[in-house]
């Protein structure tokens, strides 16, 4: 689902990083840095609605083990919205990675809802 500029939810390239971030970002949740100081940048509420931790340790024996960190994102109906590789590595014997997902809402005054796309395809 695309959205349209100035709309609530869209999209735009980070300058620093080139992440796609919200249009409406003041700092780009990638690399942290200050995009904008004019008068629309002011501090808004965030919420953070979702925030999952977890840790994988491996034993002291044995390979190191691949890991591939995936996230997928479905809307109400199950179809899915956006499903992307955000990290690989590796864990060595003895070592740990712990991983955090947190979602952050931000409330706009936007009323406006796009149209469901007609061809979505569920992977389920």
């Amino acid at each position: 689902m695309s959205q349209r500029p100035g709309q609530a939810g869209a999209p735009r390239a980070g300058p620093h990083c080139k992440t796609t971030i919200l249009e409406s970002a003041t700092v780009c949740p990638s690399c942290r840095h200050y995009l904008r100081f004019d008068d629309k940048a002011q501090a808004v509420e965030t919420t953070r609605a979702l925030q999952v931790e977890g840790e994988i340790r491996h034993p002291a024996e044995g390979g190191a083990w691949e890991y591939s960190v995936v996230l997928t994102i479905r809307d109400d109906d199950g179809q899915e919205v956006s499903h992307q590789v955000v990290g690989v590595g590796a864990i060595h014997p003895g070592d740990a990675r712990t991983f955090t997902l947190a979602v952050e809402l931000t409330p706009t005054s936007d009323m406006r809802r796009m149209p469901k796309r007609p061809n979505s395809r569920s992977r389920h």
